[in-house]
């Protein structure tokens, strides 16, 4: 009797478990969760190796060299040309300025009337057309005249070197026409160039043809023997097609100089005269 009392509490009370829906509730929920430890190798840390990455990805990509340069020297390029057009623009400029001034001062110059080493006379007009080197002395200077007449002459003689240049004219003009007559200038002048043309005329002749070039010229005293020295201007000139100062030459200028400067102005000129 003991044994099935017993026996109907225990089955009572496993009755009121199974009933109480406790059970149920643990069957739906399933196992405990047991919580599953991560490896240090795949646990959710980033290595600074992988951030570079990352950021590296994230980033544009590069232009390539080649195109860098390529477009460096197109900007260069293009600067460059507006650079050249700009200097080439103001030097149009400075020309016509140039140009205008030229023209003022060939109004200004008038014209001479003298007479060449063969008697022949000759007036402005007659250097008209031609390139001119053009010198102011006398035949009496002991030195500096014979030494720039010779610097001249070779100019001239290496300009005739090149068949392409027009011939220089060179022309000597006294500053002293008391003494430098016809005959002593026919002699004077066959010691340099062959082309070389002297001009003489009276007292106010020369004065006339000096002051329309600016050329300073002044006769010293004369000492026992009438002799005397002519303080002048030393300075080659040169003149264009047209009868206009194009440049000049001093003392220091040497003859390649001189013939190199002629035929880079030779190359550039242009008539104002049309």
């Amino acid at each position: 009797m003991m044994y099935m009392g017993v026996r109907c509490a225990c089955h009572r009370t496993f009755s009121s478990f199974f009933t109480s829906g406790a059970v149920w509730n643990a069957l739906s929920r399933g196992p405990p969760s047991i919580p599953r430890r991560v490896p240090p190798s795949k646990a959710f840390s980033i290595s600074p190796c992988h951030y570079q990455k990352q950021q590296s990805d994230s980033r544009p990509p590069s232009v390539p060299l080649r195109a860098r340069v390529a477009v460096s020297c197109i900007i260069g390029g293009a600067a460059l040309g507006i650079w050249l057009y700009l200097r080439w623009e103001k030097q149009e400029q400075q020309k016509l300025q140039r140009i205008q001034q030229l023209q003022t001062l060939a109004v200004g110059q008038g014209d001479f009337s003298l007479v060449d080493h063969t008697g022949q006379p000759r007036t402005k007009s007659f250097l008209r057309d031609n390139w001119v080197l053009l010198y102011f002395g006398f035949t009496h200077c002991p030195d500096i005249c014979p030494d720039e007449l010779e610097k001249l002459s070779s100019a001239v003689s290496l300009l005739d070197k090149d068949p392409a240049l027009p011939h220089v004219l060179p022309v000597f003009i006294t500053v002293d026409p008391e003494r430098d007559s016809v005959a002593a200038l026919a002699k004077y002048v066959s010691d340099f160039h062959p082309r070389l043309l002297g001009l003489t005329g009276s007292t106010e002749q020369v004065k006339e043809v000096a002051k329309a070039y600016r050329v300073y010229y002044s006769t010293g005293p004369k000492d026992e023997d009438n002799d005397y020295i002519v303080d002048h201007t030393i300075m080659i000139y040169l003149l264009n097609p047209d009868g206009l100062f194009t440049d000049y030459y001093s003392r220091g200028k040497t003859d390649q100089e001189i013939a190199d400067s002629v035929r880079r102005h030779m190359q550039t000129y242009t008539s104002i005269f049309g």
